[in-house]
């Protein structure tokens, strides 16, 4: 019976899913291969290593440990959450346990072949969500694991129950000690909100009101125009006075490509009168996100980073959006814009 995996790593300069593998830190442990199988030893390697660790973070670390070593069978699926874009990627493991000795970090390793990348964590329902934000670096996914199968096997996940309680995914979050989960549940809840209640030129509004609360004057173009961008944003009034920023909004939490991206590029003047925000409640391809580097007057937000500028200006909003968007007082973790 397939055995499936959940791998936690904050280290998005090893880039797992273009590379191949998975990894976990603990790297002052050294090479794992000679770690017997054996709970007791690994606590006693765990403690030799890490004294400074209270004696209740030991088995919990040396349970880590044995589980990558030694649980994890080739042929058996890891699902990576990805906290940076909101996505999830899904694999096989295709081999054994091996250090990687001229590896900067994370030298313990498993080769992975991926077979679903860069998926929007709300493609799943709300307690699978939940379940793979284990607080755990490797743990094993049992109560959700028909559902994460169905979906390899190409089985929709059944539809989120957002509408019926709107508040119901932050309010489950916040019973839960653990605050990243707490914000992983909350931007959940204002990308499917945003998803299930507004149609696309909603979306616009929405965002034209957003920039609206953060002092811009924005005018929405007309749906009937096909120019590469659905807003005009300025902070001069009239909306004259460069820079002049022009806006593209994709209500969808699909990954966003570079060709998209350069159909609002494509439309800039030169000389740096105009600039290009391109708005998504998904993520961006690398060859997209390659585009934003290497260009002054462009710039990408994914779902995550607009969920942060919601909680920011959430105070202008209007009474029409509040009511669009419930939100109660919740307390967000990190917040980077990257």
């Amino acid at each position: 019976m397939t055995t499936i995996w959940g791998v936690h790593n904050d280290q998005p300069q090893l880039d797992l899913v273009a590379n191949g593998f998975v990894s976990i830190g603990w790297d002052d442990l050294g090479d794992l291969t000679d770690l017997k199988d054996d709970r007791e030893d690994a606590k006693e390697r765990v403690a030799r290593h890490r004294p400074f660790l209270k004696p209740g973070a030991i088995p919990v670390t040396a349970g880590t440990l044995l589980s990558f070593r030694h649980r994890m069978r080739p042929g058996d699926i890891v699902i990576y959450p990805y906290k940076p874009d909101s996505t999830i990627s899904i694999g096989r493991i295709t081999g054994d346990y091996y250090f990687e000795k001229d590896a900067p970090t994370h030298a313990n390793r498993r080769r992975v072949t991926w077979l679903r990348t860069g998926v929007p964590r709300t493609t799943f329902s709300q307690s699978a969500r939940y379940e793979i934000g284990s607080a755990v670096t490797v743990f094993q996914v049992k109560q959700h694991k028909q559902e994460f199968l169905d979906f390899l096997d190409g089985t929709p996940p059944a539809p989120s129950t957002v509408e019926a309680e709107p508040e119901a995914a932050a309010d489950e979050a916040a019973d839960q000690p653990d605050p990243e989960r707490i914000e992983n549940y909350t931007r959940d809840f204002i990308i499917e909100t945003l998803m299930t209640k507004l149609e696309g030129i909603d979306f616009e509004h929405f965002v034209a009101h957003l920039l609206g609360a953060m002092g811009y004057r924005t005018e929405v173009t007309s749906p009937s125009r096909d120019g590469g961008y659905d807003i005009l944003a300025s902070h001069d009034p009239l909306l004259l006075e460069p820079p002049i920023v022009k806006v593209q909004c994709k209500r969808t939490t699909s990954p966003i490509g570079r060709p998209e991206v350069q159909q609002l590029t494509g439309t800039l003047a030169a000389g740096g009168s105009e600039l290009g925000l391109f708005v998504t409640l998904g993520s961006y391809s690398a060859d997209a996100q390659h585009e934003e580097r290497h260009r002054q007057n462009l710039r990408l937000i994914n779902g995550r980073q607009l969920v942060k500028l919601i909680f920011e200006h959430y105070d202008e909003f209007s009474l029409e959006y509040k009511r669009v968007l419930p939100l109660r007082p919740v307390y967000i973790v990190d917040r980077s814009m990257s």
